[in-house]
């Protein structure tokens, strides 16, 4: 399965300067957040297949949802067999829809323990910021939520896949960083994934 992961900024490569075909052989579209509507509308209609997205910390600018794709926020999907838990939203650090404390954050994962169980876990993480000591910052915005790391531990999904670290902020940030069992991937831009 090839996989597409998307974050915070419109590609040129599949947006400003797109090539007729250069997502066919894509299988499944992940969106971190902070990405326009008509953007994740414009990738699921030139892929041709489903699109999973999580909220940004600045997707509250948005004014609606983009169509034709599957909101994963604070739930648990299952596309063509893969089980993906979507948790969107960074460190709360101003006021914001999606910005939440890490007491929030637990929360809103103790919420998911039913789903999560049913399903025997998860393959993706999708997460908007990151987890804590993992390609996180010092800042406040940029904090990763020790949540996010619990869970990594608990379930050792495949992928973790995030977003709002952007490499382009001069910090040596990795796309690709491996765990005991889980691969995290910084979706800033696009990554490609294998699966």
């Amino acid at each position: 399965m090839k996989i597409l992961a998307v974050s915070d900024v419109l590609s040129n490569k599949y947006y400003r300067y797109y090539r007729k075909g250069v997502l066919n052989d894509i299988d499944l579209i992940l969106s971190c957040g902070d990405l326009k509507p008509e953007y994740l509308e414009f990738l699921v209609t030139m892929a041709g297949c489903p699109l999973v997205y999580v909220h940004g910390n600045h997707d509250d600018r948005n004014e609606r949802e983009p169509q034709g794709c599957i909101c994963a926020d604070g739930r648990l999907v299952d596309v063509n067999g893969l089980r993906i838990l979507g948790l969107g939203g960074s460190y709360r650090y101003r006021d914001g829809e999606y910005m939440y404390s890490e007491k929030e954050m637990k929360n809103r994962i103790r919420r998911l323990w039913l789903p999560i169980k049913k399903h025997r876990g998860f393959d993706i993480l999708l997460t908007h910021a990151p987890a804590q000591g993992i390609n996180d910052l010092d800042d406040l915005p940029h904090k990763g939520f020790a949540c996010f790391r619990n869970l990594i531990e608990q379930y050792e999904p495949t992928y973790f896949v995030h977003g709002h670290i952007h490499r382009n902020y001069g910090v040596r940030v990795p796309q690709k960083t491996e765990t005991d069992h889980t691969t995290v991937i910084n979706a800033f831009d696009y990554c490609m994934i294998d699966l």
